[in-house]
This record gives structure tokens, sequence and C-alpha cells, in this order.
């Protein structure tokens, strides 16, 4: 065990972590100069805009390595990068950090800092919370913060890819607070036309627009006394914003075409895939509205950095698909769970959930077996990019995927396409790019690290 950190077991099995401070520096290398502190049990260190520590060198993964606490230390822990990680001239794959360590990722020097100041990190004593699932120390530290959460009013935002399961988040955190008996109502940003969203959000009243032949409440007044879940929150169109942040801000909303403003008793939970700190840097978002959505943050992992998740997720998942469908529980063969332990996971858990939806239904021998993992319904790049949109959409709906993942997946596979032969018309020129493309030079950089397009992509 570390002097540096400390396991204490609570009552009913809760735990804390008690940590110090620390803080990573660059040394060497394009960031040479970034020092930033944490106080966090993991830290993402790599190119993706959505990692906890960015740097911006061409010779880093995009999620290169982290830094993982336990109670033995300060784990460094390389993320299969391209270049590896280095510490003292050796490569490793897992190391615990001294006090003043310092390790190479690519071309970029970090030297590892312990602070005098302790932090704690809670773990709850509980694998659920409402519908939700996990023993993962990362789901158990996010039930702990939702236990505190969830009675207040708190404007909450969660973060997470697609298919990590964001509403089911928003309806844990509604069903345990003091609103419970109220409505719980949610609004798809992504889902909206974008004339018809700021009725949808604060009402009409008649003649308002072609189409209004009648007054209408809109979602904030439906909610009154409950909570409004805005699903798909970087969706929403710029124009918008502001009228949204006075609606936050007052609890009141004034319906298109009407004069009178009318109180909304409602509490806001908020839900993104989108990175939104880089959509205000870019514009998109108003740094105003974002601060006032980012009361608390709920930042859920995917599924791959959960494995031990898995198997209580695949027990759930059978035990009601069985129900459903009528059949005995069946069993899951033990290499067919680590398979699937070890599987990416692009779906997440959505993904995991259809696929043992489609092998209980297949399965003849009352067994789960290997062989089900390759009749997932969501391939690896589910092969988007070389199909027409009609057969994108056939085998969208032949596999149950939902409408938002499928646009997803559509949507990067064309800007993929687009960015990679622009950048070969241009020789790899990325400036000549983005006037081309008629964005700016940084937008195309993050762009690219967003889609992992390197040099070697691209034939110039």
């Amino acid at each position: 065990m570390s002097e540096n950190t400390r396991t204490v077991f609570l009552e009913k099995g809760a735990q804390k972590l008690e940590l110090q401070k620390y803080k990573l520096s660059v040394e060497e290398g394009p960031n040479k100069g970034v020092t930033k502190t944490f106080k966090s049990r993991q830290v993402e260190i790599g190119t993706a805009p959505d990692t906890t520590f960015i740097l911006d060198d061409g010779t880093v993964s995009r999620i290169h390595a982290k830094i993982l606490v336990d109670e033995n230390g300060y784990a460094l822990i390389d993320m299969e990068s391209r270049n590896g990680t280095y510490i003292n001239g050796l490569r490793a794959n897992e190391v615990y950090l001294e006090n003043g360590s310092v390790f190479n990722l690519g071309e970029t020097k970090i030297k590892f800092t312990l602070l005098d100041e302790n932090v704690e990190v809670h773990f709850s004593g509980s694998q659920t919370f409402g519908k939700l699932l996990g023993n993962s120390l990362a789901m158990r530290e996010i039930f702990a913060m939702l236990e505190r959460v969830a009675p207040t009013d708190a404007t909450v935002l969660i973060e997470g890819e697609s298919g990590t399961g964001k509403e089911l988040f928003a309806d844990a955190i509604h069903t345990h607070s003091e609103r419970a008996n109220g409505p719980f109502i949610i609004v798809d940003c992504s889902a909206i036309a974008r004339d018809l969203i700021e009725s949808e959000l604060f009402g009409h009243v008649k003649g308002a627009f072609t189409g209004a032949n009648a007054d209408r409440e809109g979602a904030f007044i439906a909610a009154n006394g409950g909570t409004l879940f805005l699903d798909e929150l970087g969706e929403l169109p710029l124009d918008l914003q502001p009228k949204l942040l006075r609606a936050l801000e007052s609890r009141a909303v004034k319906p298109v075409g009407g004069n009178k403003t009318i109180q909304a008793d409602v509490r806001i939970i908020a839900a993104t895939n989108r990175n939104l700190v880089h959509e205000v840097k870019e514009g998109n978002f108003r740094e105003d509205l974002y601060y006032r959505f980012a009361v608390i943050k709920v930042a859920i992992p995917p599924l791959r950095d959960r494995p031990d998740d898995i198997p209580p997720l695949v027990e759930s998942f059978i035990a009601e698909a069985s129900k459903v469908s009528g059949q005995e529980p069946v069993e899951i063969a033990y290499k067919t769970m680590e398979k699937l332990k070890r599987h990416q996971w692009p779906g997440n858990v959505r993904e995991l959930k259809n696929f043992v939806e489609r092998a209980v239904i297949l399965t003849q021998d009352n067994l789960i077996e290997t062989k089900f993992l390759n009749q997932s319904n969501a391939p690896k790049d589910r092969d988007l990019d070389r199909r027409g949109t009609e057969e994108m959409a056939t085998q969208a709906i032949a596999e149950d995927i939902p409408f938002k993942e499928a646009k997803t997946f559509l949507i990067e596979s064309f800007e993929k396409a687009y960015w990679k032969q622009l950048l070969e018309h241009t020789g790899g020129n990325i400036s000549k790019a983005a006037r081309l493309a008629g964005v700016h030079r940084k937008s195309v950089e993050y762009i690219l690290k967003k889609l992992d397009l390197t040099r070697s992509d691209i034939r110039s």
C-alpha cells in the first residue's frame, strides 16, 4: 500500500480513497510549459479533445496513457498507444509513479509531482442506482456522487458516448429526488425541427404561426413540479440559446406569440455526446449557458473502460430478455463472457443489450456461446462508409439500431471520407483544406483528432 493513498471502508459497504493532489507538467514537446493540477482518481492523456490532459503532439495517440489512482499508488498505464509510454528510458505498460517521476509519450516529456493537499474520492456501497447497474469503481464513484446530488435541485449535465444510457441516468436522478412524484419530461433537441424547437420548449399561443390552431404548453410548463430532461443539448440552435439561458435563470417562459411570462417550477437535467467545452471555443455554444448547465457534471465512462460491469449487465439483460420472450433463463459460457469483456463495444451498453436479446432468442442449447458475438447488431465500423444511404437505413432498421445512433455513425462516416479526400486533394495541406472547406484551421485540426485521421491515412 502506498503512503500517499489509502482506502477506507465505511458503513454499508461504502468506501473512500484518500489521495494527494498531483500535477502534470510538460517539460518537453509542443505543449512545453503547460501544467495542470488533478484531484481525480483517473486522468486520460492524449490528443483527443475529450481527454483530461490534451496534448498537441502528432506522435501521441488519441488516448495514449492514463493515470489511475488506487490504494497502491499512482499507476501510469499505456493504452496500447502507437509509440509507447517510456519511463527512465524503458517502455512500460503499467508502472507506479513516484513523486518527481518523468515519463515520455511520443516527443512529449511530462513530470509527475505530488502536492501537499489531500482529497477524498467516495464509492457507493451499492451496485445499483435506480435502473442503473454497475459494480466497477468507476460506476460506484458516480453512484456516490448521484446519491448526494439527486435529492437537491442542482442542474446536472450528463456527458457520455452514444449508448451509455444518459437517459437512464437522468431518470435515476429524478426518481431519487424530492420531485419523484412530479412529471419527468424528455425533449430530444436533435429530433425536433429547428423552427419548432422554441415552441416545443416554451409553448405557443393560438395563431402564433401557421398550424398553431390552439394554445399549447411547452416542455417547461409540462414539467412543472418535476424534472425536464434536455437530451442532445449540443444540437440546440445558437439563436435559441439566449432564450433558454433566460428561462434557466428566471425559471419562467414566454410562449411563442404570447405576451405573458409563465413561472415554471422545474429541475433541469441535460445530456450530450459532444465536447461542449470545444463547442464553446468554436462559437457553437454560449459559454454562459454552458456554465449554467455544468453546475454538476456527470461523465459516464464508455463500457470498454469498465469490463467489470459486463457480467452483471449481461445477467440482468438475460433475465429481462427471458421474461419478455417467455423462455427459461439461458446460461452463458465462460469463454463468451471473457470475450464480451474484451470486446470494444462501440455502441456501449445499448449494443450489449441488443446482443444479449438476440442471443437469447437464437440460442438452441440454452447456452449463449462465443459464436453469437459475431451476430451482434453492431459490427465494429458498421461498414457504413461503404454503403449507400438506402442500404444503411435498411441495415439500421434490420439490426435495431436506434435512429440517433444510426445518424451519428452516418455523419461520422461522411466526415471521415470528406476530410480524407479533401486532404488528399490538397496534398495534406491543412491550411488549404481549411480554406476550401470554409472553416478555421484550428477546427480542422480538432476534426482530424476527433476522427483519428493521420498523415499515414492520406495519399498525397
